[in-house]
């Protein structure tokens, strides 16, 4: 009885702190803490992981991510942000709807990355491919359900469960991928298969604790009556120009991924690999401090679309533009530490490297290392321009410069023969490129861009009126 009694306070605890909502700072904190474990795990795993793959398995696993990616985009990455603005101006029933439609639309995600695993094999030139697009291909439909449980919470203001599956779904994937891995070490093809299914069951097990959190979070709010639901198409008009947006990058890996190792096989037999330390290495590193914004951009939402859904903007545009100069403050200087520090980091996490592959590692993470403040203020300006209502903002600026990361890979690769230095610079250009137009956006729109001039002109802040302080 009393073990029946301690095991229900625990329960009782449990339920608290996750139904709990945080201030803006604290939010922002704690998503940036579940980002930085789950991003660091993330990086741990790449130890183990390359030394068992090899660059060529490394290769075949970052040439299926791209797929993944987009398919993951259109059933799941829009819903989260979409929700939350939803959810935090008020909308009644609005993660029940995500709920039913984005279910329907994973499980066709996951359905057709299992069809466009031969295809998609045959055009990059590598027949390993085919079996591990099948191995991913379920994670499609869990992320569905991850993202919109994490909407609904951060549209509340609780950051505490999107920390939690994070870090959930990157430590199940470590350790299911590295036993799987070392299970058929030998055979590059099967290994990085079953590395890829280890994917899977991260999703899975995450998808499961986020719908038991949302399965407690409702019985817990106990409604006299059941609210109507959102309707399809108010939910569809802020997740589909998410959706939309979010889709550029991984259209342009896609993209980038048969284009450079294409390109690469002129200049070098290693293109495989080439392109595995390109993407699965260097970018690995370059995003592990982007993931400390994350924070900024998922707490930014509840706390700026109270204001912009009560036609608030002049407020809700000054929130944005903080978040902005904190995004910048906090990525700088990581950008500056992934400069000095990236020997340092090839040889701590990517020891397995030839000299030569090293070598490699650490000139591309230095040319990129801007990306982690360009990334960052992508990250925090689309989530922004998503709670001022400008979703279509966000997807302009986006496919922009997806067209022009892609174009730029061909020229600098195959004309400069920077070989993979030129889809580093690519992507470095590209990301500035999405950054200041998104900026731009928000101090463009609504007056918010001339108020910035007439600040610096005042040689103040807020201009005087009628003799009044300012606001």
């Amino acid at each position: 009885m009393n073990a029946s009694r301690s095991v229900g306070s625990a329960s009782g605890a449990l339920k608290k702190i996750f139904s709990r909502r945080q201030s803006f700072a604290a939010g922002a904190l704690i998503i940036a803490a579940g980002g930085l474990i789950s991003k660091s795990l993330g990086a741990a795993y790449r130890i183990p992981l390359t030394g068992i793959l090899g660059s060529e398995g490394m290769g075949i696993y970052q040439m299926v991510y791209p797929l993944y990616c987009i398919l993951l985009t259109l059933s799941a990455s829009g819903i989260a942000a979409g929700v939350a603005r939803l959810v935090a101006s008020g909308v009644p029933g609005a993660e029940r709807a995500a709920f039913r439609l984005y279910a329907a639309i994973g499980a066709a995600g996951a359905a057709a990355m299992f069809a466009l695993a031969r295809p998609l094999a045959s055009a990059q030139g590598e027949p390993a491919v085919e079996l591990c697009c099948k191995m991913l291909a379920p994670a499609v439909l869990f992320a569905s359900v991850i993202s919109v449980a994490r909407g609904y919470f951060q549209g509340k203001g609780n950051m505490l469960p999107t920390a939690f599956t994070e870090i959930c779904e990157q430590l199940v994937k470590v350790l299911a991928g590295v036993a799987l891995a070392l299970r058929f070490e030998g055979d590059v093809r099967l290994a990085t298969a079953s590395a890829l299914l280890a994917v899977t069951v991260g999703e899975g097990v995450s998808a499961l604790f986020a719908a038991v959190l949302y399965r407690g979070e409702s019985a817990r709010r106990h409604p006299l009556y059941m609210e109507r639901a959102a309707g399809y198409g108010q939910l569809l008009r802020y997740t589909v120009p998410v959706t939309l947006a979010a889709m550029a990058v991984p259209a342009s890996q896609l993209a980038e991924s048969v284009v450079a190792v294409n390109i690469l096989r002129s200049f070098s037999a290693d293109a495989t690999a080439l392109y595995g330390i390109f993407s699965g290495c260097a970018q690995a590193l370059v995003n592990l401090p982007v993931s400390l914004a994350y924070g900024l951009a998922a707490a930014s939402v509840p706390k700026i679309s109270p204001s912009a859904a009560a036609g608030d903007t002049a407020s809700a545009r000054r929130r944005a533009l903080r978040v902005l100069f904190v995004t910048l403050a906090l990525s700088a200087p990581c950008a500056l530490g992934l400069f000095v520090f990236a020997p340092l980091a090839a040889e701590l996490i990517f020891s397995s490297l030839s000299a030569e592959h090293a070598s490699l590692l650490v000139r591309l993470v230095r040319i990129m290392a801007v990306n982690a403040v360009t990334l960052s203020l992508v990250q925090s300006a689309s989530a922004c321009l998503i709670a001022l209502g400008m979703p279509a903002k966000a997807a302009i600026a986006q496919w922009a410069t997806c067209i022009l990361r892609v174009a730029l890979t061909a020229v600098l690769i195959k004309y400069v023969t920077f070989s993979a230095d030129g889809a580093a610079i690519a992507a470095n250009i590209a990301y500035f490129v999405a950054a200041a137009l998104d900026v731009w956006y928000i101090m463009r729109v609504g007056g918010a861009y001339e108020d910035c001039f007439d600040r610096l002109r005042h040689g103040r802040g807020r201009p005087q009126h009628g003799g009044g302080t300012g606001a």
